[in-house]
């Protein structure tokens, strides 16, 4: 039995250097499983100093000490440091070993052998190392075999479940893929490892232990799945090897870190190829919103997309993108989560991403109850997509709002088209350019005022209480901008006029 990479204290003595000297084990025979990870032979008092744990430590018992005392200490300090087994040559220091020691090791837990005969410690020593080395490269060759299989069944079109689930097979325990903060990507169980151990139910009671105390189960082998970024990026996801029907052995961690350099590229390549496809689909958006696909030929191409709406109406979306979120590519992680969020309530979503423009397009089937051809017609015929894409650039320098209607924004849309043209700077210009002069130089400012006004219909009273001004004091300001500009604030026309005036403006440098 392997558990760190070596092997046990019983297979060392087992070996032909040892089995030479006629091994008698005085102590800790209940121990002998213990993994052997080195041979060290030595024979000063603090040889214990020199040891790392894990030894099997070879001596004729010259540093052992003459008295009861420095033989406990010897002893204790040895137990203390972990070593495999303690191996006495008896000879001219002791012919039997002393009570003492015995008796030492044996309530310290240290197995402890005496051989009955001269063994050439180098043998011994060149031996039992060999014999780890084999079992190191046993482990693998075990390791390589799974990362062949895993290989394999990704040429074969295989993915991350069935990585995972080749890993579980081979640990005879649930392995498990998680974000790096923690939240479940995949899970597989092994059908050769406990009965009907749900890995689903394993992972939210480990998930439970981990709130709880903050660390994985004892047992438990957490590797990382490579991102090649800096810093919390450079980890792209995490697996969780849980110790549930049997213990994990070291092999299992040379596997789990094989398989997780196959996923960090299976994860790149998906989140490429899903870049990929999410600009293929807002190339077909744009090009069906700008006239470049014909009726017959969009059916098709939307089936092949994956668009499958009901037959109720479509809702054409544009999402603009922040400057900030454009050239780093968060643009992809926005839009899965809009494709999340919608495809989890049942709406049927077609979505692309324009990058270079700053735009996700989106195209929604309002009803999922049914999969027509008929309904990839209306999207061909419908000029929806264009309006909403337009109305999206427009809305941009139009208000502070989350949010637009593209239904609502036709005089908007108008004003944009006619930002570029000088009749419309002069149109600005004479209905409020007055108020624009006044504001450069005096206060209170009384474009806010008027803005505020016309937004609330004309309403004194929800104007003041935004505006936090008494009736008075909203009295005076409106009087002030009627005399500024010449008009009368309760003439429709007048009012028409500065609202498209106030719209405008925020259109022109």
């Amino acid at each position: 039995m392997e558990t760190q990479g070596g092997i046990t204290v019983q297979r060392a003595l087992e070996l032909p250097g040892l089995r030479a000297g006629l091994p008698e084990v005085v102590a800790g025979a209940e121990r002998l499983n213990r993994t052997v990870r080195w041979v060290h032979a030595g024979e000063v008092p603090n040889i214990a100093s020199l040891l790392k744990g894990g030894e099997l430590l070879l001596t004729t018992g010259l540093g052992l000490g003459t008295r009861p005392a420095e033989q406990r200490a010897f002893v204790r300090q040895l137990a203390d440091r972990g070593i495999a087994a303690l191996v006495v040559e008896l000879g001219p220091r002791f012919s039997r070993l002393p009570a003492t020691i015995v008796d030492t090791a044996r309530a310290a837990g240290l197995p402890l052998v005496q051989l009955h005969r001269e063994v050439p410690f180098v043998s011994v020593t060149e031996e039992v190392h060999t014999e780890i080395v084999n079992g190191h490269y046993a482990l693998l060759r075990q390791a390589e075999e799974v990362h062949r299989r895993c290989t394999e069944v990704l040429l074969d079109g295989g993915g991350v479940p069935q990585v995972l689930r080749i890993l579980a097979d081979f640990t005879a325990n649930p392995v498990f893929l998680e974000t790096a903060d923690g939240q479940l990507l995949f899970a597989a169980g092994s059908e050769s490892g406990q009965a009907g151990a749900d890995p689903l139910q394993v992972w939210d009671g480990m998930r439970g232990q981990r709130a709880a105390r903050e660390s994985l189960p004892v047992g438990a082998v957490l590797v990382d799945v490579p991102g090649g970024g800096q810093g919390a990026a450079s980890v792209r996801a995490r697996l969780v090897l849980l110790a549930v029907a049997s213990p994990l052995l070291p092999v299992h961690r040379m596997a789990a870190e094989r398989a997780a350099g196959l996923l960090a590229v299976v994860l790149m390549q998906a989140r490429q190829e899903e870049e990929l496809a999410a600009r293929g689909r807002g190339d077909f958006l744009t090009d069906l919103a700008e006239g470049r696909i014909t009726a017959e030929d969009a059916p098709a191409q939307a089936r092949v997309l994956g668009f499958k709406p009901g037959e109720g109406p479509l809702l054409p979306v544009v999402m603009r993108l922040a400057a900030e979120l454009s050239p780093s590519g968060n643009w992809a992680l926005l839009a899965r989560a809009v494709l999340e969020e919608l495809s989890s309530v049942g709406v049927p979503v077609l979505l692309g991403v324009r990058p270079v423009e700053g735009r996700v397009p989106l195209l929604l089937g309002l009803r999922s109850e049914s999969e027509r051809t008929a309904v990839a017609d209306r999207v061909a015929a419908s000029a929806g997509l264009r309006h909403a894409a337009e109305t999206a650039t427009a809305a941009q320098g139009l208000s502070e709002l989350p949010w637009y209607d593209a239904r609502r924004l036709d005089t908007d849309l108008l004003l944009w088209r006619l930002r570029d043209h000088p009749d419309l700077a002069a149109f600005v210009d004479r209905a409020i350019g007055p108020l624009r002069d006044h504001d450069r130089t005096s206060r209170p400012a009384l474009l806010p005022t008027l803005e505020t006004y016309l937004t609330h219909a004309g309403r004194k009273a929800e104007t003041a209480r935004e505006l936090h001004l008494n009736r008075q004091t909203l009295y005076n300001r409106l009087a002030r901008i009627s005399e500024l500009l010449g008009t009368d604030l309760d003439d429709p026309q007048t009012v028409l006029a500065l609202s498209l005036a106030l719209r405008a403006r925020r259109l022109l440098p």
